[in-house]
């Protein structure tokens, strides 16, 4: 019986090395090593396909764009430049053999200026040849419309950047919850709509931390954007909300949806001007409601991307 009750013992062991063996010995290491690596090692940097391509790289590179403080529209971000990956296009076009300047694959390489290093300024669009274009939805009222404006947002998977009065934040909690947790960037419209531009620094910086405060307690995120209402500001309202690592949002295109213009109005006033980088500036209204859609595949049509403002303004090219 004790002779027995040992070789069952000693063949538990026996499974548990074994098992532990399987999952952690340096053999299984390997394997997983050289399958994670696999495309890397099939590449043959001696076959006269992956010398072609390395020898037409140049031709399709495109270099990055600084970003820079723009005459007319302040402060814009870079772009991108682009640099074939070798590797990844030889293994595109292995199977077949040839050269095929549909299958290059290519990796971004970025600027020497960001827009991270710019100093203050107004931003008023991303880079014109991004291929992306920004909803911006100033909230100080207008509550009634959001949810079916989320909905569609929602239904055309899309992201925008709502900014939010600090005093209607108050009013208001669930539905700032529900912006947030459908994903949308928040940003801030300072508390009661007020006229930066007529305010001193002192009445600035509470402007800007109340509100901040205000939103951070409901949804824990603390705004990286500011667009003073109206639009009105001077430069010690850009000053201050750049001591408080935030950047101040102006507009490409106005709907100017709050004169209640008719849907036929709205789109005529965005789509003739659209173009990379455009902000599209809106208010949850009636007629947005009903012309939202219409306008989101019109600017889909033109085969732009719709993204936040925060993404906007990276130098990534998408």
């Amino acid at each position: 019986m004790r002779r027995r009750f040992w070789m069952q013992g000693l063949l538990f062991v026996g499974l548990v090395m074994l098992s532990y063996g399987f999952f952690e010995n340096s053999f299984t290491k390997d394997y997983v090593s050289v399958i994670e690596n696999i495309s890397v090692s099939s590449v043959d940097k001696n076959d006269p396909l992956y010398k072609e391509i390395e020898q037409k790289a140049s031709e399709y590179e495109v270099k990055p764009q600084d970003a820079k403080i723009d005459k007319v529209w302040k402060k814009m971000p870079g772009l991108n430049g682009l640099k074939v990956n070798l590797d990844k296009s030889y293994l595109n076009m292995e199977k077949q053999g040839e050269f095929d300047e549909n299958k290059l694959v290519f990796s971004e390489t970025q600027p020497e200026v960001k827009f991270e290093d710019l100093p203050a300024a107004p931003v008023y669009r991303g880079h014109p040849e991004k291929n992306m274009v920004s909803f911006l939805i100033n909230v100080s009222w207008g509550e009634e419309y959001i949810p079916s404006m989320m909905k569609i947002l929602k239904k055309h998977n899309i992201k925008a950047t709502f900014f939010i009065d600090g005093k209607w934040a108050q009013e208001n909690v669930d539905l700032l919850k529900m912006i947030d947790e459908e994903g949308h960037e928040i940003g801030s419209h300072g508390y009661n709509h007020p006229d930066m531009s007529q305010m001193n620094s002192s009445q600035l910086t509470s402007q800007v931390t109340k509100t901040n405060g205000i939103i951070n307690s409901i949804i824990k995120k603390e705004p990286k954007l500011l667009a003073p209402p109206a639009g009105s500001f001077n430069a010690n309202v850009v000053d201050i909300a750049d001591q408080h690592d935030m950047e101040t949002i102006m507009w490409t295109i106005d709907t100017i949806d709050w004169k209640d213009p008719s849907p036929s109005d709205v789109m005529n006033r965005v789509v003739p001007k659209l173009e990379g980088g455009s902000m599209i500036l809106m208010h949850p209204t009636e007629v947005m409601e009903d012309t939202l859609e219409e306008l989101i595949l019109k600017i889909k049509e033109k085969n732009y991307k719709i993204g936040t403002v925060g993404n906007l303004l990276t130098e990534n090219r998408s």
